[in-house]
């Protein structure tokens, strides 16, 4: 099955990073403004989806889904639905990190959505690879660092092996975020598992 790769309006400033990314049978979706990314990405939509109250409708010979202005789902949520309804199963998710935090919060919580729903995919901008710890998740040594936040109250059972600050069978709480600014130990591969909540995995470049 073809990875889903939903475009959203938050500035890329690093293309070249970006492009590493892709892949030639990709599914590309852009989410209204998003659209303003299709040059600097080199690709052409699959799939558009919006209200199209921060762009202009383009009009191309691309399957369109117009959303209404007033409605619950963001245009990113609703690309989202659309292509697990269509069967994807992996996503990778582009322009959603950015200045809006309102955005930048409703669109990490997404990532709920998709482990919820048993699927994977994770979320790239310009400084690091954003995902949901969902089973083992391995870090290697390229990273400068990675975080771990938990979008729970807590999240528990947490273990982190072959890291600077390692932790066994720990918990990080919504109120105290510890996780912040581990580091891999040069030569290995960090691990991290968690056993219950909401737990993010942040890997700097």
């Amino acid at each position: 099955m073809k990875r889903a790769v939903i475009v959203g309006s938050a500035e890329i400033n690093n293309y070249t990073k970006i492009k590493e990314y892709l892949r030639k049978e990709d599914y590309f979706v852009f989410c209204d403004a998003g659209l303003k990314h299709m040059d600097g990405l080199g690709v052409k939509p699959d799939l558009i989806v919006g209200d199209f109250d921060s762009h202009e409708n383009p009009n191309l010979n691309v399957e369109t889904i117009v959303l209404p202005t007033i409605k619950d789902d963001t245009d990113t949520c609703h690309a989202l639905k659309v292509c697990i309804d269509r069967g994807f199963t992996d996503f990778l998710f582009l322009g959603c990190i950015g200045e809006r935090m309102d955005h930048t919060l409703g669109n990490m919580s997404l990532l709920i959505m998709i482990k919820e729903k048993s699927l994977s995919g994770f979320m790239l901008d310009d400084y690091s690879e954003i995902s949901i710890v969902n089973g083992e998740e391995k870090i290697d040594d390229s990273f400068s660092y990675f975080s771990l936040i938990t979008l729970s109250d807590s999240a528990e059972g947490i273990t982190i092996k072959n890291a600077k600050y390692p932790l066994e069978n720990g918990f990080i709480k919504s109120g105290f975020q510890l996780g912040i600014s581990n580091e891999v130990i040069k030569g290995e591969t960090a691990k991290v598992s968690s056993k219950s909540g909401n737990l993010i995995l942040i890997k700097v470049f």
